[in-house]
């Protein structure tokens, strides 16, 4: 929430919300993702994920379409626009680094243990 409190002011000037923002930020790291390995890079479901998508499309800034090899699965990719605005949005990293008063190094260090933690409670079965 501390996060999404940091990043929210910047991100209403795009009119975007923080979760549509990290679904933008799976597709620039890789365009073209299907529904399910985009909720899967952001640890949620795809329903949760699919409400975000079509917010995104009906804004211009994704295409959904359904893969011709199986029509289960539907594919994401970014608009010209939606490629744009990883552009506009490139600050909001620096900005969360500068208000968390960490260093680069100490806050990667914190995100690897996060993740860890993460993994270890999944391989729990928590």
């Amino acid at each position: 929430m501390a996060v999404t409190r940091v990043y929210k002011p910047l991100l209403d000037r795009f009119g975007l919300t923080y979760p549509q923002y990290l679904v933008l930020h799976a597709l620039w790291e890789q365009d073209g993702r299907a529904v399910g390995a985009i909720a899967r890079r952001l640890f949620l479901e795809s329903s949760t994920v699919t409400p975000l998508l079509k917010r995104l499309e009906a804004s211009g800034l994704v295409a959904r379409a359904r893969n011709p090899d199986d029509e289960r699965e539907v594919k994401i990719r970014l608009t010209a626009r939606g490629r744009a605005m990883r552009e506009r949005c490139g600050r909001l990293g620096e900005t969360l680094l500068a208000r968390s008063g960490m260093s680069a190094a100490e806050l990667g260090a914190l995100n690897r243990r996060a993740k860890a933690l993460r993994a270890a409670l999944a391989d729990e079965g928590v």
